[in-house]
């Protein structure tokens, strides 16, 4: 070890000493490189640590996006511990929580500069992201390190990275487009003359329920869904718009069917055979595929402000909704009355190379080849994801957490793990 090093863990173990021995067994790899401009930096596998022309400059431009009135701030990653010197500067500062992401890298970092200054200051706390359940705010997190965040920080890197993104997401739910203003408007005379979805809260009190996604893993269950389907005492079989034609195609009839996404066409929801079977859905729905249903029609709201006019105007029941249809689905057996709640093909990823269940490559979204990023799976394993499932798999998991009183369980290892679940017995061994 080099003489920072033991200078710098010196301070560690004096302050930390239960970090300093997890750093102290950090062995995994880190490839860096110098790299030099009018000041210098790393590259970490490829990746700029920090700018290599003028670390302060950056530094402050990151810390002046953290309001100067909050006593405590949080700092995730510790790149080469600029920023956490710079929000120091703040008199009025009380707490500074810097956010280890990358364990190794934060051990190699530690090597090579003196971060005795921080990391002496009283006002400092060090721990790993990954011991805190969510996420910290007003945080900044730095962007190389939100790339290489390892496994044991990924959770918090994944909220991270969602929250970062959120308005960006939104921006699509505009409540002033007028594509948005001209569905409702379409919508509207079906919402008026179908059932509220409120009528449907309370009605399967401690009863247990099967939320049915389309993740890969759900083609691994269609037999014994089948089977239990068949039985005469069965939980009650949710499922998501997208999965109805493959559980139709494999004999199964789902109890109720949601759909919210203004996306959705015949070509995922069938109507020939819908007899007796509910739709629950929110005016974005396309009219003609929710006129066509043959089966009891419930509408219902979520928070989202492009219902606000609605909510007013015409009350109806509200449902949870983070962008995925898995979430109102959920919340629907929630408010319902399930007291224990199994998640099928509900993924968040790309296992077995596939997308989607009896789906081609690419027909519910981008294609397997596009995929770019990692969750881990039910067995710590790495498993390919794109950005946006695993910001569903944040808002589900925020969702559980929130409702103790139910028992949530997963069907399959394979699909990312779901914080707050456990696997279910009779699917998993």
């Amino acid at each position: 070890m080099s003489e920072w090093f033991d200078d710098n863990a010196q301070v560690i173990q004096r302050r930390w000493p239960a970090l300093y021995s997890r750093l102290l067994m950090e062995d995994g790899e880190v490839h860096v490189e110098l790299l030099k401009g009018m000041d210098s930096t790393l590259s970490v596998d490829g990746i700029q640590l920090t700018s290599r022309h003028d670390r302060l400059h950056e530094a402050r431009i990151q810390a002046a996006s953290l309001p100067l009135d909050k006593l405590h701030l949080h700092v995730y990653g510790t790149g080469l511990g600029d920023l956490p010197r710079v929000l120091l500067e703040r008199p009025g500062l009380e707490k500074l929580y810097v956010h280890i992401l990358n364990g190794a890298l934060f051990k190699l970092v530690l090597q090579l500069l003196d971060h005795q200054q921080w990391l002496e200051h009283p006002r400092v706390e060090l721990l790993f992201a990954g011991d805190l359940p969510d996420i910290c705010t007003p945080f900044f997190a730095l962007p190389a390190e939100m790339l290489l965040a390892d496994d044991f920080n990924a959770k918090i890197r994944d909220r991270l990275v969602s929250e970062v993104h959120l308005s960006f997401n939104n921006r699509e739910f505009d409540p002033q487009s007028p594509f948005i203003q001209q569905r409702l408007r379409d919508c509207l005379e079906v919402l008026l003359a179908d059932a509220d979805v409120a009528q449907l809260f309370g009605t399967c009190a401690g009863r247990e329920v099967y939320v049915i996604a389309t993740g890969p893993t759900l083609e691994g269950h269609f037999q014994r869904l089948a089977a239990v389907r068949g039985q005469a005492e069965r939980p009650l079989f949710i499922c998501v718009d997208t999965a109805y034609r493959p559980l139709r195609e494999n004999g199964i009839t789902p109890d109720l069917v949601v759909s919210i996404d203004q996306r959705i066409s015949f070509r995922h929801l069938p109507f020939e055979e819908s007899d007796g079977i509910p739709l629950v859905y929110m005016p974005m729905s396309d009219p003609q595929v929710l006129r066509a249903w043959k089966g009891k029609r419930y509408g219902g709201y979520s928070a989202s402000p492009i219902y606000a006019q609605l909510r007013q105007q015409h009350p109806r029941g509200q449902l949870h909704v983070g962008g995925s249809v898995i979430h109102p689905a959920v919340d629907l057996a929630v408010k319902m009355g399930a007291a224990r709640i199994t998640l099928f093909g509900a993924d968040f990823a790309f296992p077995m190379n596939k997308t989607h269940a009896s789906w081609n490559d690419g027909d519910l979204g981008p294609a397997v080849s596009q995929a770019r990023h990692w969750v881990l799976d039910g067995q710590g394993e790495r498993v390919r994801t794109q950005l946006n499932f695993r910001s569903y798999l944040c808002v589900l998991e925020r969702y559980i957490a929130g409702h103790p009183q139910v028992s949530f369980f997963n069907s399959s290892r394979a699909g990312a793990m779901i914080a707050g679940t456990a696997f279910n017995s009779d699917f998993v061994q």
